[in-house]
């Protein structure tokens, strides 16, 4: 049993060798090493199928023996029978996959390798008919016109900028000769009356200058018009 138990591992660990071995070829020698494999893994089936058995028919009592021998026997045996468990279950999975995975590799190497000969040996042929050039004639005029719309854009946003900082100068002008005419009240000792006075003045001759300047152009326009 123990000799058996060794001879599978020793199988275990050449055949996880061999996954390397056929990861590292191609054509025939895959095939032949991936034949190799399978029949391995069957191999360590059968004999953790063995293993389960011989656990089975293991005696934990022998003839004139101490008890301590018996539990150590015990012990072994169930040691190897989750040896074997392990070897059924866990090491078979744990192969059966890596065989799939080195397998997938394989595979999607050898489809890069023809992917890549078929296309060193396509030949390129040039377009009798221009569809080529007016393509590229299209996508330039695309592109261009596309730099002038960005930098349409980019203009009218920087004249948009400037003209919100000169209404953002002017606004800080009016305000400081705003606060320079109320601080020249303050010292001068003009009350708020007198101050509402005066801007009401400013009003109304606003509207006498803007009415002056009517009449005269109407004048102007009748003299125009009948000594002209």
């Amino acid at each position: 049993m123990e000799a058996l138990y060794h001879q599978t591992n020793q199988l275990a660990e050449h055949t996880q060798h061999r996954l390397g071995v056929l990861e590292r070829s191609v054509g025939k020698e895959s095939l032949e090493i991936e034949n190799e494999i399978q029949a391995n893994i069957e191999s360590i089936r059968k004999n953790c199928e063995r293993l389960d058995v011989l656990v089975q028919k293991e005696i934990p009592a022998r003839r004139s023996t101490s008890k301590m021998r018996v539990d150590q026997l015990i012990y072994d045996s169930k040691h190897l029978e989750a040896s074997s468990i392990v070897c059924g279950v866990k090491i078979i999975e744990t192969l059966t996959a890596a065989l799939r995975n080195v397998r997938t590799r394989r595979e999607n190497r050898e489809r890069e390798l023809r992917d890549r000969e078929e296309l060193l040996g396509t030949r390129f042929r040039t377009n009798d008919h221009g569809d080529t050039s007016i393509m590229i004639d299209h996508a330039l005029q695309h592109h261009t016109s596309l730099q002038n719309a960005h930098r349409g854009m980019d203009d009218l946003i920087g004249s948009g900028t400037s003209i919100l900082e000169s209404l953002r100068d002017q606004r800080s002008s009016l305000k400081g000769v705003q606060r320079k005419l109320l601080d020249l009240a303050n010292t001068l000792g003009l009350s708020n009356s007198v101050i509402r006075m005066i801007e009401r003045r400013a009003y109304e001759d606003k509207y006498i200058l803007f009415g002056g300047m009517f009449a005269t152009s109407v004048i102007i326009f009748l003299i125009w018009k009948y000594f002209g």
